[in-house]
């Protein structure tokens, strides 16, 4: 199919859209969310458990959770992300659905294979350009990058900053690359998810969907990328000065009662960033695939009919 070319005006577009999302049905698409950011952090929660609560903190197990994390995003998590971009088609669509459905992408006919495998596409994709980026313009980037990470794991509380090497030659091309790619991917992502969730689209044609749709996209996706960063600093900005007035209101009661009352705040900014973002992907794939009005109807449940 033939993906449509946006004006730079889209990419602003895009992200009202996306702060716009969910005034149709608030309780399907918030709760969707909700419920998407439970099934992210199951393996961050394991980790807790095993390294706080029972001690364990041993190579061997970092790698297992490592690769577990891994399956679990390709197996669960990229298939939900298709389960809520079915939710938000629906609900923007004007029909009727409901937070769970996001889980019905897991039925049979559902088309959960083809989303997974769309995932591990995307996934080998992102993988092999950046090593062959690392790989012929920064070879010495990726050393420097574990010596950091390694000396800030290392570094105790109260100690002066490591030192670190100086950086090596070609971090800053490395770095813009990596930067021109990402904002590539962004639209291939979204592009290809939502052909492969919302239409009948082959994983090949939904890939070479994403891929000339990114393609002809990159300057909306430019302005994109900095309005979001704006308004993500803006609200950034904003989350930490609320945070901070509660915790210190709740302080003068308990320490505890601080951290208490600061946390929804931070619950509640993780949730309006997972609706946004999702509202921008999915107004991204309809106006470049032109497929809003055309994508396949969604039963009550906003599941996609076969």
């Amino acid at each position: 199919m033939q993906t449509r070319a946006m004006g730079p005006g889209a990419g602003w577009r895009w992200l009202m859209q996306g702060i716009n999302l969910g005034r149709n049905n608030p309780r399907a698409v918030f709760g969707g969310a909700a419920l998407l950011i439970a099934v992210v952090l199951v393996p961050t929660v394991i980790q807790l458990i095993l390294q706080v609560g029972l001690k364990l903190d041993s190579e061997g197990l970092m790698f297992a959770l490592g690769a577990f994390s891994l399956l679990y995003s390709v197996l669960v998590v990229m298939p939900l992300i298709g389960g809520m971009l079915r939710v938000i088609h629906a609900s923007e669509s004007g029909r009727e659905t409901r937070a769970a459905a996001i889980f019905d992408v897991f039925k049979s006919g559902q088309g959960y294979v083809r989303i997974v495998a769309v995932s591990i596409a995307l996934a080998a994709l992102a993988t092999v350009v950046i090593g062959l980026i690392f790989a012929f313009l920064g070879p010495g980037v990726a050393e420097w990058y574990t010596q950091a990470v390694i000396a800030s794991q290392n570094l105790k509380p109260g100690a002066a900053a490591p030192n670190l090497p100086p950086l090596p030659d070609g971090i800053g091309a490395v770095v813009g690359l990596i930067i021109l790619f990402g904002l590539f991917m962004q639209g291939l992502h979204a592009v290809a998810f939502g052909q492969i969730a919302l239409t009948d689209r082959s994983v090949p044609g939904a890939l070479g969907d994403g891929f000339m749709g990114a393609l002809k996209n990159l300057l909306p996706l430019l302005v994109l990328l900095v309005a979001f960063a704006v308004a993500a600093m803006l609200a950034l900005v904003l989350l930490v000065l609320l945070g901070g007035l509660l915790g210190a209101i709740g302080s003068l009661v308990h320490p505890a009662l601080g951290e208490a009352l600061a946390a929804p705040l931070s619950l509640a900014f993780l949730l309006i960033l997972y609706v946004v973002v999702f509202g921008v992907m999915y107004h991204l794939w309809r106006d470049v695939t032109g497929a809003g009005g055309s994508a396949p109807p969604a039963d009550r449940s906003g599941e996609i009919e076969a």
